[in-house]
């Protein structure tokens, strides 16, 4: 393809593992920056091993590191360390995950980095940021969602609080690192100079916690679990249909929920002067979900769908990764790629989002460990016989 990426010949150098970091790196490497991966010689990120394997790599891993490329380094070895200052040197971006102090341990901190690149801009990534009382304890992602909010809030509230079935917490780190990174570019290009981005897992739950704080802050409410429905907001819940399947509905507008009402033949209740505003619906929240619930029983799921699509009301089944696949829409929008991983067929979710000039594309599946060592060596000109003493010592 010759479409232009939109960060073709931004260079960034991947020191992370797992989550956070390598799902930031490869939001970039998406819409064409050159991510350079350092991985551990012979042992590679943990992610390779998790989950389902193919060919002693991970499924995950295909996506997580694709448009990368791998190089092996040992960076607790001096010889490492150089070799990741040398790359350093030519990069616009470091992207680390470590716990903080560790890149300091190594003599890869950002100051000693921005030495010889002073227009470097270092995303940083860790559990609870790098200052503050808590910045030496170890956090992943379930950690931050948890300190951060979102745990307290989700389930029912008979039950002990539960988790979002993926790894939200990091993914959520990783995209405000990448904002953090475009920001500091775009400020590099005025400036000259580069920074730090400090990105807190728990932050970054945090900041999703919409009106959590100013409510509390005004009136000391706390926001308690509330299972499948929107606090506050309403209707806008989940409801069980006749044939056990269930159906999610958004009505919570004034107009959609006289329009929702009609059509499942409560006239009474759209019309009703008292539920003509949220603030209203509100206070009859039990009595309007049970009036939906009565009616949703009464139907399938597709027969509630169809009528609720008739009054133009948001609604829609919940998905299982099977139904996604095969929906058309996924496919229609580029959502599901289909690559070759050997003789099966690899699919991976399509990138993340739209743009009209230059759009994201998925150039190669996640690579081998140190597949492009020698080649990224060669480049910052090292010779064949270095790169075999450095295989030799297990540098690289």
């Amino acid at each position: 393809m010759d479409t232009p990426t939109p960060l073709q010949g931004l260079k960034v150098v991947e020191l992370g593992t797992l989550i956070a970091g390598p799902y930031c790196a490869r939001l970039l490497a998406e819409f064409g920056a050159e991510v350079i991966k350092v991985e551990t010689p012979g042992e590679g990120d943990p992610l390779r091993k998790w989950r389902k394997l193919h060919d002693g790599n991970s499924l995950w891993w295909y996506a997580q590191a694709r448009n990368k490329k791998s190089v092996a380094v040992n960076l607790k070895a001096p010889e490492g360390q150089q070799i990741v200052r040398e790359l350093v040197a030519k990069a616009d971006i470091v992207v680390e995950n470590f716990r903080p102090g560790t890149l300091e341990k190594w003599n890869l901190g950002y100051e000693a980095l921005a030495k010889d690149n002073p227009g470097l801009i270092m995303v940083r990534l860790s559990g609870f940021g790098q200052t503050g009382p808590y910045k030496d304890q170890p956090g992943f992602g379930a950690i931050g969602e948890s300190m951060g909010g979102m745990r307290y809030i989700t389930g029912y509230p008979d039950r002990a609080p539960v988790r979002v079935g993926i790894s939200i917490g990091d993914s959520l780190a990783a995209m405000f690192g990448v904002i953090g990174a475009l920001t500091a570019l775009h400020h590099r290009g005025t400036s000259g100079k580069g920074q730090v981005v400090d990105v807190a897992l728990y932050e970054a739950v945090f900041a999703m916690m919409e009106s959590m704080l100013p409510e509390y802050g005004y009136d000391a409410s706390v926001r308690e679990r509330t299972g499948a429905s929107l606090p506050g907001i309403v209707p806008s819940n989940t409801y069980k249909c006749g044939d056990g399947k269930f159906v999610v509905i958004g009505a919570n507008a004034d107009s959609i929920f006289k329009r929702m009402m009609k059509s499942i033949g409560r006239a009474d209740l759209a019309d009703d002067p008292t539920l003509a505003d949220n603030a209203g619906r509100v206070k009859r929240t039990e009595e309007l979900d049970r009036a939906i619930g009565e009616w949703t029983a009464t139907v399938t799921l597709e027969e509630a769908l169809a009528v609720l699509a008739k009054a133009e009301v948001p609604s829609g089944r919940i998905y299982s990764i099977a139904d996604i696949a095969a929906d058309l829409h996924f496919q229609a929008r580029g959502m599901i790629e289909r690559h070759k991983l050997g003789d099966r067929d690899l699919l991976l979710p399509g990138v993340v989002p739209k743009l009209s000039a230059t759009p994201g594309r998925t150039q190669w599946i996640g690579p081998k460990l140190g597949e492009h060592t020698d080649a990224v060596l060669r480049s910052l000109g090292y010779p064949d016989e270095k790169i075999t003493k450095l295989r030799e010592g297990g540098i690289i």
